[in-house]
């Protein structure tokens, strides 16, 4: 990073964005600092108010036509409008606005791309190497996120991204191979890279710019998108809108489908984009046929014709994931095919409505992901070999994953007793990390996290009724496959 002195501030150099200091009246000195530069000034306060304002996103030095008062006010006007548009659970009203506000605030207005987190680097394991960079936009977790918005009656950044996501399309030979992230502008990342002469968070290195997991096959990023369409078009239709299933949005539900179809019998590197061999992943699989059944629903519902083959792909998937993904010695569906490690995740297969919750399988698989995950008030994604020397904390995201499937198979007190441990993890700023970590109870990984914020929602709003409704599946199949015994 390198920096000039100029009439009014600081030119900041080297950064993805423009990026000035605005300090009118104060004498900067520029020194090197090994292959960055430092700026250092003295002030007198007694002489008056010394103004040091950073500007991100521009190059302008000069005063604001609007004094920083007004501009607050604007701010704060702003952000408060849309808060009180929304439908927010009533359990713990002012920690769900917290949570949507930070939903809202990792949305890129410019380009409708919605970011993972705005950190990167803050460790999963303090002093380790588990240190990514989130700052970019996931498919599958924009979409979580936008789903989640639209859930509070919120729908521009739904449209946004979908938008977005369009454009980005657009540049690929097809939608089967999009890369699992792109930047906010919608282009390819470049190679994954380390800035060596940042010591990290409590000494936890490499701090990270980029991200390898973009070279990674993830078959799982089709079905939030198409959840996400159906999302959008049924608060579209709730309010009378004419159009509640765009023919923009139907083109993206058939490319969805079309990139299943094209791959889903792959193995892939999973939702954790575990950096090792590819595998069968339960959780990508169900997610594949997510895709294609919120598909028939839809065409269903709104009057889109789907070609005759797709009912046929449904149910294939389906019946070889309850197959394979089955196994009887742990007596659970597994985190891959033929495997016996576990896998959080495959709680998706009663969440998404793949097999009824009502299913031995699926109570037999929140057991087994309890007594082996669960860890007081955090869930871990899985305890298998990773590729990756250290450990790291439960996430909450999982946490969340497993509240939902407390209450589908009926232990409601379980789910209210995990759900307060979510809450306390929150503490005072109402913000969660990625993880956390159980026994040292602090946050680890990047912080806020898009995740954690869309689970924490997801279960106030389930636990606000006074039952739990089945996954919306009007085209699931009945469950297929060997049952327990």
């Amino acid at each position: 990073m390198q920096l000039r002195s100029d009439d009014g501030g600081l030119r900041v150099f080297a950064t993805n964005e423009p990026m000035v200091l605005r300090s009118p009246g104060v004498e900067w000195t520029v020194v090197p600092d090994g292959v960055h530069e430092t700026a250092h000034a003295v002030i007198d306060p007694s002489k008056g108010p010394v103004v040091l304002e950073l500007r991100c996103g521009t190059e302008d030095l000069t005063e604001s036509p609007v004094d920083a008062v007004s501009r607050l006010e604007r701010a704060g006007s702003y952000w408060s409008d849309w808060a009180a548009g929304l439908a927010l659970p009533p359990r713990k009203p002012d920690l769900m606005k917290r949570s949507a506000l930070t939903l809202r605030g990792l949305v890129h207005a410019d380009t409708g791309a919605i970011m993972a987190a705005a950190t990167t680097s803050l460790p999963e394991e303090i002093g380790g190497v588990r240190n990514w960079d989130y700052r970019y936009c996931w498919i599958r977790d924009a979409a979580l996120t936008a789903s989640a918005l639209v859930s509070l009656g919120s729908t521009d950044e739904a449209e946004g991204y979908l938008n977005w996501l369009h454009r980005v399309i657009e540049t690929t030979h097809g939608p089967e191979r999009l890369h699992p992230l792109y930047t906010l502008a919608g282009t390819q990342l470049g190679p994954e890279a380390v800035i060596d002469s940042l010591p990290g968070y409590a000494g936890s290195r490499p701090v990270r710019v980029g991200n390898a997991a973009n070279a990674q096959v993830q078959l799982d990023v089709f079905g939030p998108v198409v959840q996400l369409i159906s999302d959008l078009a049924h608060r579209r239709k709730a309010g009378e809108a004419a159009d509640p299933l765009t023919d923009a949005d139907w083109t993206l539900v058939s490319e969805m489908v079309f990139a299943v179809a094209s791959r889903w019998v792959e193995p892939d590197h999973g939702i954790w984009e575990i950096r090792g061999a590819p595998r069968h992943h339960v959780y990508s699989k169900v997610m594949c046929w997510l895709t294609v059944d919120r598909a028939l629903a839809l065409a269903a519902e709104f009057g889109r014709d789907a070609p005759p083959g797709w009912s046929t792909l449904r149910d294939v998937i389906a019946k070889q994931v309850c197959n394979r993904g089955w196994n009887d010695e742990v007596s659970s569906f597994t985190a891959a095919y033929d495997g016996t490690d576990l896998d959080a995740a495959t709680l998706h297969i009663g969440l998404s409505g793949l097999i009824d919750p009502a299913d031995e399988r699926f109570a037999a698989t929140v057991a087994a992901t309890e007594a082996e995950l669960r860890s007081g008030a955090t869930v871990y994604r899985y305890h298998g070999d990773d590729g990756l020397p250290g450990t790291e904390g439960g996430f909450h995201l999982c946490a969340a994953w497993l509240v939902e499937a407390y209450l589908l198979i009926d232990q409601r007190s379980q789910a209210e007793a995990l759900f307060d441990r979510l809450v306390t993890a929150a503490g005072p700023t109402g913000l969660l990390s990625e993880e956390y970590d159980p026994v040292a109870e602090r946050a680890l990984g990047n912080h806020p996290q898009a995740y954690s914020h869309i689970g924490l929602l997801r279960c106030a709003q389930l636990l606000a009724t006074t039952s739990v409704p089945p996954p919306i599946t009007p085209s699931a199949p009945k469950p297929v496959g060997p049952t327990l015994a």
